[in-house]
């Protein structure tokens, strides 16, 4: 029932580039620059570009896995998606839930920040003001992505204007003895002040999660998260250097709205006001952003029964998942009731974890050895990157204190209660740690579900529609030969499989094998034959595909050969065969084909790399 669901939901793939990489911009830039720089200076002191600084070259190694992940697996859910299919439901029914948890608050602090930067300017109520802000993003989402994309892009362009020009006039007014003492609370204040400000790096996520709405995701995501995570990093670091250069880490400490503050100093009371206008922008890019991210997790949790099925519900009209879009929004207004430190920690504890994810999802889908794991982009340096990250992200759960610990025990046991008494029920997923157990231990614990969704996920990546040679290879005979054989032997034996549906005797076949072979030798290369016969009859056409382990000896002088494509057809489908011999020959170029030929470890793993190689396809 819920498969035959599925097939009917469809999110639109509308963003670009730059739509990508405001989603992810905006989503950093809130918060974390116009309001933590105040509360963090108190606990490090003017040492606090250094802590962005680390905090932005951790993010590094959890950008870096997530992008080589997204690459492979570009669908709603994000995190969530990737740590289901490398760890199971329950890990990801866990990171699911507290992902979209992060999210959103982070989504209802940027609201709350929003607020208190308007009084500057208006006297307004502030709860009304985030009340009827979260309506109307909510709006905004349901009527579709590419609305709530246009909204970003023009909001942050003029977000990254306005910073743009308090860095250029702030940098000549910087104080050097403001930065005297450097880190008067120790080096370890550094780090832990890191792990408080990791929240600033959260939007990254957000990319994640909506890449099944994004063009050619497995390219554009990657390059926006990197660009983006450089962009905002130097952004970070730059305005708060100049914000504890031109106030002083004293003041600084005691300001609830350090930039603006930083602004009044050299550009005056108009330069206050445009900062407070710029992060009234930055509040609403985080709040747009994380309201259209943070809704794409129900949705995903959902899809794979881990979660009421009313959650995965697209809207006919705009293609968008309204229901878990206006679930999203009304936690969003119920955690504007939150404690603000509080709000902090709880995101920033969720966050890191997350990240850790990330590393450890790669890890393990990479050592299992899946065939059909098959990213576009390979996180470099690996796996020295996510053990590095791991442990980085540890250190800031320590750093954070009992409190972060608690948190994440009081989520995670959450997470687990609702996989336990909800998901586990529903919902039975073969996952990649055990594709990895099964290698370790040599037995048997997996079947095909999983490779069969990955291939399935980059048929939809890489756009490809299948055309008549897809049909055939799907339906076609696969031999998976041990031991040595003579080229008359597997001859034999391909007579005898094929004859059976085909219009002519095993003997028949085997004869016109022989014969094709004596007028010139089918071995087109070290390991590689493709005998092609003509038979006679009309609309026939099939093939064969077939390993041989320890090889086929098909003459004296020439190298065993170890991967055949055997092609049958009928004359009046000679133009098929020459496009089929095309394709094939367009397959075996890939400089990974023999490798991952010898390595496969079923049938269908041979079949699927026909199904999946690189070629020009025909409607």
């Amino acid at each position: 029932m819920i498969k035959e669901k599925l097939a009917k939901i469809k999110l639109t793939k509308e963003l670009g580039l730059l739509d990508v990489f405001c989603i992810a911009s905006g989503a950093m830039v809130s918060s974390g620059l116009f309001i933590l720089p105040g509360i963090a200076t108190a606990q490090v002191g003017p040492a606090l570009f250094v802590s962005y600084f680390l905090a932005g070259l951790l993010a590094m190694t959890g950008m870096l896995s997530q992008a080589e992940l997204v690459s492979a697996m570009p669908k709603a859910g994000g995190t969530y998606f990737y740590v289901t299919r490398s760890m199971g439901p329950g890990v990801g029914t866990v990171d699911g839930l507290l992902t979209w948890f992060a999210l959103s608050l982070k989504s209802a602090f940027a609201l709350v920040g929003m607020s208190a930067f308007l009084t500057l300017i208006v006297r307004v109520d502030i709860r009304l003001v985030a009340l009827i802000l979260c309506g109307l993003f909510i709006g905004i989402n349901i009527l579709g992505v590419k609305e709530a994309s246009r909204v970003q892009v023009v909001l942050v362009i003029g977000l990254l204007a306005i910073l743009v020009l308090y860095i250029a006039k702030g940098l000549p007014a910087v104080k050097v003895y403001n930065f005297d003492p450097f880190a008067p609370h120790g080096m370890a204040a550094i780090f832990y002040t890191a792990g408080f400000v990791f929240i600033s790096y959260g939007g990254l996520l957000k990319v994640a999660s909506i890449a099944e709405e994004v063009k050619d995701p497995a390219r554009v995501v990657p390059l926006a998260m990197f660009l983006s995570l450089l962009v905002i990093s130097v952004f970070y670091v730059l305005t708060v250097f100049v914000t504890t250069g031109v106030l002083g880490s004293e003041v600084l400490s005691k300001s609830l709205m350090p930039i603006s503050d930083g602004a009044a100093v050299f550009m005056g009371q108009g330069g206050r006001i445009a900062l407070s206008v710029a992060a009234i922008l930055a509040f609403v890019t985080t709040a747009n952003a994380g309201i259209m991210a943070a809704s794409r997790y129900p949705l995903a949790l959902s899809r794979d029964g881990l979660l009421p099925e009313v959650l995965m519900r697209v809207n006919s009209r705009f293609k968008t998942p309204h229901i878990s879009i206006m679930i999203t929004g009304l936690f969003m207004i119920i955690a504007l009731l939150l404690n603000l430190s509080v709000l902090v920690k709880v995101a920033s504890t969720v966050l890191i974890l997350t990240y850790m994810f990330s590393c450890f999802s790669v890890i393990i889908l990479r050592e299992s050895r899946l065939q059909n794991y098959q990213p576009q982009f390979h996180a470099p340096l690996y796996p020295g990157v996510q053990i590095i990250g791991i442990v980085g992200f540890a250190f800031l759960l320590f750093e954070l204190g009992k409190e972060a610990f608690w948190i994440s025990a009081i989520l995670i046991i959450s997470g687990f209660f609702v996989f336990w008494f909800y998901g586990r029920i529903r919902a039975n997923r073969e996952y990649a740690l055990l594709h990895l157990i099964e290698r370790i231990t040599a037995k048997e614990l997996t079947g095909r579900t999983l490779q069969t969704e990955l291939k399935e996920i980059i048929r939809e990546r890489d756009d490809i529609l299948k055309d008549r040679f897809d049909h055939i290879i799907e339906k076609c005979h696969v031999l998976d030969i041990e031991q040595e054989l003579s080229m008359r032997d597997f001859f034999k034996l391909v007579a005898d499989t094929m004859s059976k549906n085909l219009s002519i005797s095993a003997e028949n076949f085997y004869n016109l094998l022989i014969l094709r072979e004596k007028e010139s030798t089918t071995v087109i290369s070290e390991g590689l034959a493709i005998p092609h016969i003509i038979i006679e009859g009309e609309k026939m056409f099939d093939i064969l595909l077939a390993r041989c382990r320890s090889g086929i000896t098909f003459s004296g002088d020439i190298p065993k050969v170890h991967i055949v494509f055997v092609l049958v057809g009928s004359r009046d489908e000679r133009n098929f065969h020459l496009r089929a011999l095309s394709a094939i020959a367009q397959i075996v170029q890939d400089t990974h084909f023999e490798n991952n030929w010898k390595k496969a470890k079923s049938i269908e793993d041979l079949r699927d790399i026909v199904l999946l190689g690189k070629r020009q396809r025909v409607a």
